[in-house]
């Protein structure tokens, strides 16, 4: 395939956000604050990748642009004018195909149609023109359950694509594929872009898998979480087609890495400091990693090639793992202060060496200690039961208290990670019939 470069356009931005923020409400009335200040510009001929780890507000955006919602502060202007709902001109690809199951695929595409008003046999020439360029020519009569993952999700681009949207908004929409499917989908999505075959004129695409970022973007927000807001802008100036192998791109590849895993600053003694293991006390958001998948990546570090300390991009190739996948293990190993992750690596700590070599009882020991040490909430669950004479304690009593700092969604998360880890570690029981902690028996 001989190398090709998109030419951006100069020019008035297709797309301007500026200092946008949005908020959703929570159980203590106050509103939790998922994007803050985001501000960026689209121009044609462009694809803008959002990146983050998952709450870092990435799809809210996608769907503040969509005009799906609108945000508590700041303005989205499309075409020079302020964006106030859904705009002609503005399509977007879900993660999760969104196709009417009783429609033919030619039917799922034309109904992107219908609402334009558009004479029938317009409407049908440009919808078995979109199922063609997208690769689906002969299934046209085939229902959504006929089709394999990666099909369906080639009639939902089709369905956008079959409107000449100016932008196409694509939230996750190669992440429930499997691999395979998904690079194939990319590769050809992507040449017809390169090819200027596509009838749009920018893409703006949130994605969780950092090398598909750098495969496909011109440039690359990357978000930060709690709030959600853009840390870096970097720019992809590679040629197409890109070689993951290229050093040019690892290099790209591990500065995102950095980037994601760099250390929050705090003030202490009058200037800011680096917070080397961070933390919020009961309020804190816990990600819901079985005990399996925590022991599993401490023993993938401390062993043979990495010896207690692993690239994190190298180690994620390894283990196949995607940065959603990754990234909530990683930082769990922090949380427990079995490892230090900093600048695209993570190092186990001398606690994490002892924990990947250790027995399954000695394990759960060292687990147990460190839950109640640096996990407030377990601590705190602990504390009440031993404290209560029956020795037990309603969900409710510690799910209201996480409602009053975070989202009805994330403190149930919350509470179920504490109960997995909790119950890994024999610090307490949990029963789902009736809703209640419980001690074995009384403290000694």
């Amino acid at each position: 395939m001989a190398t090709r470069t998109i030419q951006t356009i100069a020019g008035e931005p297709i797309l301007r956000v500026k200092g946008v923020r949005q908020a959703f409400p929570r159980g203590d009335g106050e509103p939790l604050l998922v994007l803050d200040d985001v501000t960026f510009e689209l121009r044609k001929g462009e694809i803008v990748g959002l990146l983050g780890r998952s709450g870092s507000g990435k799809s809210t955006l996608l769907r503040l642009i969509a005009g799906l919602a609108r945000p508590i502060a700041g303005a989205i202007d499309y075409r020079g004018a302020p964006l106030s709902g859904p705009a002609s001109g503005i399509a977007m690809v879900f993660q999760t195909f969104a196709l009417f199951p009783w429609l033919s695929v030619l039917e799922n595409v034309e109904l992107g149609l219908e609402a334009l008003g558009l004479p029938r046999d317009e409407i049908r020439r440009r919808a078995l023109g979109a199922i063609d360029l997208i690769g689906l020519d002969g299934f046209e009569s085939a229902y959504p359950k006929e089709l394999s993952g990666g099909m369906r999700q080639r009639v939902g681009l089709a369905r956008a694509l079959v409107v000449h949207p100016t932008i196409l908004l694509m939230d996750e929409a190669f992440s429930a594929l499997d691999v395979l499917t998904a690079e194939t989908l990319r590769t050809d999505l992507l040449d017809l872009w390169i090819e200027g075959q596509l009838p749009i004129d920018a893409v703006v695409m949130v994605t969780h898998n950092i090398e598909e970022a750098v495969l496909m973007c011109d440039r690359v927000m990357v978000f930060t979480a709690n709030p959600g807001h853009i840390a870096r802008e970097l720019k992809v100036d590679l040629p197409h087609p890109r070689d993951r192998e290229d050093p040019r791109f690892r290099e790209i590849v591990e500065a995102i890495y950095v980037e994601m895993t760099a250390r929050p600053m705090s003030r202490g003694a009058g200037h800011a400091v680096v917070d080397r293991f961070p933390g919020m006390g009961i309020a804190m958001q816990l990600p819901r990693i079985s005990s399996n998948l925590i022991s599993g990546l401490a023993e993938a570090i401390a062993g043979s090639p990495y010896e207690g300390r692993a690239d994190l991009p190298e180690i994620a190739s390894e283990l196949h793992m995607e940065i959603d996948d990754l990234f909530p293990v990683a930082d769990t190993l922090q949380l427990l202060r079995f490892a230090e992750v900093e600048r695209g690596d993570i190092r186990l700590t001398d606690a994490g060496k002892a924990f990947a070599a250790a027995e399954v009882d000695e394990r759960k020991r060292l687990f147990a200690r460190h839950l109640v040490a640096y996990v407030p909430l377990a601590a705190h669950i602990r504390r009440v039961l031993e404290e209560r004479a029956s020795h037990q304690a309603p969900k409710s009593r510690f799910l209201d208290e996480l409602e009053d700092h975070m989202t009805d969604q994330y403190a149930e998360a919350t509470l179920r990670a504490v109960i997995s880890w909790g119950r890994y570690a024999e610090l307490f029981e949990y029963s789902d019939d009736a809703g209640a902690f419980r001690l074995e028996a009384p403290a000694s």
